[in-house]
């Protein structure tokens, strides 16, 4: 217990005890004079002093003290495992709550508290006014669509005439694909098998159901024995298992059509009383600002996403809940819509890419694990797949909550008032 107690101790204070003993300086020279790399560290030492001795040799090097990121509470023992190469600290990012907020979902349902990490002033405040909004109006109605992780391998054919016949090979054995990709593990199913051709490419889009994890470590390992059988039978060259039509960590067209992730739409319906008492603004001036800016203002610009911030909660939600922060990019594809009713407005977002998972990568590191838990979806879902797909429908919500409160911003010009009150400046 002494122990335990010592090591929570010494990592929140950074592990700073014991600085230049005659070990760490003998490790410490190794690190200079190259014999020890520093990723080999903890072959030497515990990851605890591992990630002191790395953080005091940069400190050194860089003369630049790091004593911040040095205080940590998290238990290091599997993030330097899993997580995360040549730890020598964290950053601390802020975490808001905007809420409660009312859901009524096909897997969420219910109030929930919106944990955002961001550094940017006025967004939490923005996306609590659009909380509030939705509440009041009786919960949003929010759906997950589609859900599929992606992979797609790429292959070198000798001809078009090539190319066409490894596509023909690939569906008439899309069987003995579907079998050989689910031996390589116990929770992923293929669910779909797309071939695309471009001159003597072949590109082959493997879509699984990952249940609750995010899961591109899984479908790249099934992947990897499925390109190796297409190269074995159709004598086609396996260039590369990521040919970029999956496509993932870049805003794509492809993922906007198809889906990538988990696929969500939310909306509420809004009267002209809600609209004019909460949002300081009416339904015209909604619809006009979404149509101006949203629609016709992306499209001019040649954006693939059709929405006012969609990606600033959705970042900022993936940060705390463990996500994989470069998928945040997915939530720029979302299309927001302002429907004119005859008592006021329905507003929705579609945001067809949402790789989100609740176990796996970064959701158990403590912090994020508490954010999952405050959500009620830490952890595998019962049955399989359910948090995914909850933890998907809650970030919609918080997606579409953002989007009112900054469309009513624009709307009833308060935008530059409310960062300059809030320091966003």
């Amino acid at each position: 217990m002494a122990d335990d107690t010592g090591q929570q101790e010494d990592r929140r204070i950074g592990a700073a005890q014991g600085r230049d003993s005659e070990k760490d300086m003998i490790i410490k020279n190794k690190l200079r004079d190259g014999s020890i790399k520093l990723y080999e560290i903890e072959k030497e030492l515990a990851p605890i002093d591992a990630i002191r001795i790395r953080r005091e040799y940069i400190e050194d090097e860089t003369d630049t003290r790091l004593d911040n990121i040095g205080i940590f509470s998290i238990d290091i023992e599997r993030v330097v495992k899993r997580n995360c190469e040549n730890m020598i600290g964290t950053v601390q990012v802020p975490v808001g709550v905007a809420g409660p907020i009312r859901i009524n979902g096909g897997y969420a349902q219910g109030s929930y508290w919106l944990p955002l990490a961001t550094t940017e002033g006025a967004l939490v405040a923005s996306v609590n006014r659009g909380c509030s909004a939705i509440t009041k109006a009786g919960g949003a109605d929010v759906r997950v669509l589609h859900d599929g992780m992606t992979r797609a391998p790429v292959f070198a054919t000798e001809s078009v005439a090539h190319a066409s016949e490894v596509c023909d090979w690939v569906k008439a054995h899309r069987a003995d694909l579907k079998t050989l990709a689910e031996s390589t593990t116990s929770h992923g199913k293929l669910t779909d098998l797309v071939t695309f051709v471009a001159g003597t490419s072949v590109y082959v889009r493997l879509e699984f159901d990952t249940k609750d994890a995010m899961g591109m470590n899984m479908v790249t390992i099934a992947s990897a024995k499925v390109a190796e059988l297409i190269a074995q039978s159709t004598g086609a060259r396996l260039i590369a298992l990521s040919g970029n039509m999956c496509t993932d960590k870049k805003p794509a067209a492809i993922n906007a059509i198809m889906g990538r992730g988990r696929s969500v739409v939310a909306g509420i319906a809004l009267t002209h009383e809600q609209v004019s008492t909460i949002l300081k603004t009416d339904a015209r001036a909604l619809v006009e600002v979404n149509y101006r800016k949203n629609l016709l203002g992306s499209a001019r610009a040649g954006a693939l996403g059709f929405n006012a911030h969609a990606t600033n909660v959705v970042a900022a939600m993936f940060i705390a809940c463990g996500q994989d922060a470069a998928h945040a990019i997915d939530g720029s594809t979302c299309i927001t819509t302002v429907d004119l009713t005859e008592t006021g407005v329905y507003v929705a977002v579609t945001l067809p890419s949402l790789p989100v998972g609740t176990v796996g990568g970064g959701t158990s590191v403590e912090t994020q694990a508490e954010c999952l838990r405050l959500l009620g979806v830490a952890g595998g879902g019962t049955p399989p797949g359910t948090n995914a797909k909850k933890l998907a429908e809650i970030i919609g919500a918080g997606v579409l909550a953002g989007e009112l409160s900054l469309l009513g911003a624009l709307a009833a010009q308060h935008l530059a008032r409310a960062h300059q009150q809030l320091g966003r400046g």
